[in-house]
């Protein structure tokens, strides 16, 4: 059988990268520009500004990621592209360069759901991981729970009903000062606290025990942070930091061993930006020996944004015989299981 090389391109955040990645799973090149120090002058991503820096890095990152593979673009298979959910400038910048690609080279164009790339990444390190089994998404905007049928095929089990896990990472990293981006700030803070310093609220809901949400556990943050300052109370970041990330991490585990148990999942998975956190791997890690499961998770590169997920998932899409065409649009707010 011959190799199918795929070239893929992620441009759904602040992120411009591309990745050459030979049948699915070895990946020849991984290149990402990182906006990072750009947004942090603002405290976020700016769509606008993430939008423009795309422009004007993604020949460069395509050129670097066929460079470092050793192929051109006349070796490739197909055109793996993210089309959603994310920024709609950014993707829009990302699927317009896979379109030029595929057309001038009459290449197969095979659009990819972000959050089925990063659930993705975990094949690349894991060449005996096969579907089924369980995933949990934590990423910025995203927090799932979802049982992988099959390649590109899941059932949610649950989501988040309010702010995503990493939402509430920024935000309390922002109330506490510490700044853009704020999942890796807090998880580094914590290290140096005390985890059973505060006790904070674990959002439970009633009617679907594997949902999610994280307002309230954010909203008792900034309480905390508002009484103390009225109070003339010092406050200790570090033990902050730890005990909000352990409420957070604690609600993660408690959820993803609840149904693995209850739908009888012997693999579990991890995936997204917030998957990188230490706290979270090394409590899940444990967790899973104690159950008895197999653990996976990617390394932290391909927790966050990047092209080789991409183009994993775009190696399985593109066997079973997903296409698209040239009306292939941006899609800022696509849905886990929906084309």
């Amino acid at each position: 059988m011959n190799d199918t090389l795929i070239l893929a391109i992620e441009s759904s955040c602040d992120e411009t990268a591309a990745s050459v990645v030979k049948n699915g799973r070895e990946v020849l090149s991984n290149v990402i520009s990182s906006q990072i120090e750009l947004h942090t002058l603002y405290g976020g991503v700016v769509p606008e500004i993430a939008s423009r820096k795309h422009i004007e890095k993604i020949n460069q990152v395509i050129e670097q990621a066929l460079s470092d593979a050793g192929c051109t673009l006349d070796d490739l298979s197909a055109i793996g592209v993210t089309y959603g959910p994310g920024l709609v400038g950014a993707l829009l910048v990302g699927v317009a360069e896979a379109k030029a690609i595929a057309y001038a080279k009459k290449l197969p164009l095979v659009g990819v759901h972000h959050i089925e790339g990063h659930v993705s990444a975990n094949y690349i390190e894991n060449p005996d991981l096969e579907p089924p089994f369980l995933c949990l998404i934590v990423s910025g905007g995203h927090t799932h729970l979802v049982i992988v049928k099959d390649y590109g095929e899941f059932e949610i089990l649950g989501r988040t009903r309010d702010d995503a896990a990493g939402e509430a990472f920024d935000k309390v990293a922002r109330a506490i000062g510490l700044g853009y981006p704020g999942g890796p700030k807090v998880d580094r803070l914590a290290k140096e606290g005390n985890p059973e310093a505060i006790v904070f609220p674990k959002g439970k809901l009633g009617d679907n025990p594997y949902d999610f949400s994280f307002s309230g556990v954010k909203s008792a943050v900034l309480n905390y942070l508002n009484h103390a300052q009225m109070t003339g109370e010092e406050i200790n970041r570090a033990d902050l930091a730890a005990s909000f990330q352990k409420s957070v991490v604690d609600v993660l585990v408690e959820h993803t061993m609840l149904a693995a148990q209850d739908y009888g999942m012997k693999k579990i998975a991890i995936a997204g930006g917030v998957a990188s956190n230490g706290a979270l791997r090394s409590a899940m890690e444990q967790a899973c020996r104690e159950h008895g499961y197999r653990f996976y998770r990617p390394s932290p590169i391909l927790c966050t944004d990047n092209a080789a997920m991409i183009g994993c998932a775009a190696y399985y899409e593109y066997r079973k015989g997903t296409r698209h065409g040239w009306d292939l649009n941006a899609i800022p707010n696509l849905r886990l299981g929906e084309r």
